[in-house]
């Protein structure tokens, strides 16, 4: 089978190797879709936390059950799945207490361990959740959107509230949309008018703010009537933008930190004391959360066209993926097609 291999920072190889061998409690799946995340992209261009070389990439998956060890019966051959791509441990106090997305011990597929980007794959079959009924682009697209459902439930908001999302890449704009779904009354922040202008059309978001107009702060007073919103996410992965996130959450409020950087994130203490603020870290998903996402794809509520936005086919991967990069191809989310 093929399988596509980062050997490096802006390095990609195609490689023929053996399908995978199955081992007891595993499936063998047949990947029809990868989606391309920002932890790919980060990957690719060597500044991912908890990351080695080489490494097969891939975590947003569907495909197609072709084989299962002989003491599975959950599934059966010809079953379309998405794969929970993380792996945990299932003993230690983050699992114990029902968290495995921040396992002590995690792995997660296409970042600590071989990942999607191959023909077929692998994977403990309680890992597999069955997709019958959606597209195999939905199928893939049920992670990414899944990262701002656990988000979206971890930080408790409420019908009503005013809440900002900054960031309108991928995973912010799911954010928007799940926190729609709770009826919360949605602001996004981002530096580009045309993201802007897509959370408006897309997400349906109630308000923006562009924080390069300087104005950010008399804006948030303006739009929630001076309250700030009560729930921030920031969904950017940037060190200044994390750093100013916390300014604009209300007194009482949350701020929820749904992007990863490698650096450390400064704020003023009498600040966040002031306000009493709650700071929120949000790390993947559980399978709740990818129920939920289920349910609302099943039901029409998430809306795939416009999001998806670049596809190509495996084998044009590597000629595709560096143009993926450039501001200029105004990828919101890129799939691969096997």
């Amino acid at each position: 089978m093929k399988v596509m291999i980062c050997d490096q920072p802006h390095k990609f190889s195609i490689r023929e190797i053996k399908r995978p061998t199955l081992r007891a409690g595993e499936a063998l799946i047949k990947v029809q879709r990868i989606g391309i995340c920002g932890t790919d992209l980060h990957a690719y261009q060597g500044n991912q936390p908890y990351f080695t070389y080489p490494r097969v990439l891939g975590h947003e998956l569907s495909g197609i059950v072709v084989k299962t060890s002989e003491e599975i019966d959950a599934f059966e051959n010809g079953d379309e799945v998405t794969i929970l791509p993380y792996m945990e441990c299932g003993k230690c106090i983050a699992c114990r207490n029902g968290k495995p997305n921040c396992c002590t011990g995690l792995k997660v597929i296409g970042v600590h361990k071989d990942g999607g980007m191959a023909e077929y794959i692998s994977v403990p079959a309680d890992h597999l959740i069955e997709t019958k009924g959606l597209s195999a682009e939905q199928a893939a697209l049920i992670e990414p959107f899944s990262i701002g459902a656990h988000a979206v439930r971890r930080s408790g908001l409420r019908a009503g509230q005013y809440i900002m999302v900054i960031g309108a890449g991928p995973i912010g704009l799911g954010v928007m949309a799940l926190a729609k779904q709770k009826q919360a009354k949605v602001i996004a922040m981002d530096v580009n008018e045309e993201r802007l202008q897509f959370s408006k059309e897309w997400a349906k978001v109630d308000a923006t703010v562009n924080p390069t107009t300087g104005q950010s702060m008399e804006e948030l007073a303006r739009i929630t009537n001076g309250d700030f919103p009560t729930v921030v996410f920031d969904a950017t992965g940037n060190q200044h933008s994390m750093n100013q996130s916390f300014q604009y959450v209300a007194h009482g409020g949350t701020l929820v930190f749904v992007g990863l950087m490698k650096h450390e994130i400064t704020f003023s203490d009498p600040d966040f004391h002031g306000k009493e603020l709650t700071l929120m870290a949000s790390r993947n998903a559980t399978r709740e959360d990818f129920h939920f996402v289920i349910e609302n794809l099943r039901l029409g509520n998430i809306d795939i066209k416009g999001y998806l936005s670049h596809r190509c086919r495996f084998d044009d991967l590597i000629d595709h993926f560096d143009k993926w990069l450039q501001p200029e191809s105004k990828v919101i989310k890129a799939m691969v097609e096997l």
